[in-house]
């Protein structure tokens, strides 16, 4: 997945549409498909992945066929690298690597995205997990390490992303978290 330079997302408010643009989406462009699946409250979610122009496309598809039904997109060009692993749930610490912890929650799978995305570029930290929508009442989360700086940085980096589409729900920094808040990852 490393060979991604974009991402798009589009989250939807009806299943069967979602259904119809995701099919035109990926006959449209030359994108991989990350994540197409139906989300808590009934949503629907597709995320995908390619080069800038092929996920412009495809989202540009998406977005022209879907009429009301969108309720939140994205485009990110030059997306940074380090989203992909944390999205697709396969970032494994180092307990040596661990310091601060930072968590974003926002009220949508999408807006997280766009956070995550702005986290990793302003600040060393790593961007462990992305979590979009599923068992989350459809909200998004994302998970970080650093400095304690770094993790500052990240978060707010993160947070203001979400609030510049008016989805934040939480920003938090926890300077010397204990260990075991980081088991799962461990």
């Amino acid at each position: 997945m490393s060979a991604h330079t974009s991402v798009g997302v589009i989250e939807l408010s009806s299943i069967g549409i979602g259904y119809r643009i995701q099919d035109e989406m990926l006959k449209a462009a030359s994108v991989e498909l990350l994540i197409a699946r139906t989300i808590c409250s009934g949503k629907y979610l597709i995320v995908i992945a390619g080069s800038v122009s092929d996920v412009e496309t495809a989202i540009d598809t998406g977005l022209r066929l879907a009429d009301e039904a969108v309720i939140d997109h994205l485009t990110v060009a030059n997306v940074h690298p380090s989203v992909f692993p944390a999205l697709g749930q396969s970032v494994v610490l180092d307990v040596d690597d661990v310091g601060a912890l930072g968590v974003v929650e926002t009220f949508s799978g999408t807006s997280v995205l766009a956070g995550a995305d702005a986290a990793a570029k302003a600040a060393r930290v790593t961007v462990f997990r992305i979590h979009v929508a599923m068992a989350l009442g459809g909200k998004g989360l994302c998970l970080m390490t650093g400095s304690v700086a770094d993790v500052e940085a990240g978060v707010r980096a993160a947070a203001a992303e979400a609030r510049k589409r008016g989805l934040l729900v939480s920003e938090i920094v926890i300077p010397r978290p204990g260990k075991e808040l980081f088991a799962d990852y461990l």
